[in-house]
């Protein structure tokens, strides 16, 4: 979480979109996707990728500003449709 929010920090104009996973050290797929959604670009949409499919998983992430959700595992066709969907 934390490497992501330091490369879009110094990268912002390389990425569409984050694959964002939940269970992460130091900084948590909540953390990361809060700082996002504060301090560095409100608009970039946010995917959670994870291997939790409780319903409380979903509900916090779209708390946190993730734009969608999927859970792992998951279609390669599933996911291009879901990116595609943002980009």
């Amino acid at each position: 979480g934390l490497i992501a929010c330091e490369e879009l920090k110094k990268n912002m104009n390389v990425y569409s979109i984050v694959l964002m996973d939940i269970m992460m050290p130091i900084m948590n797929g909540y953390e990361a996707s809060e700082e996002i959604r504060k301090n560095i670009d409100a608009n970039i949409p946010i995917i959670a990728v994870t291997a939790d499919v409780t319903s409380n998983v979903k509900e916090k992430c779209k708390e946190v500003g993730m734009n969608d959700y999927i859970s792992k595992p998951y279609s390669l066709d599933l996911l291009l449709k879901m990116i595609l969907s943002y980009i």
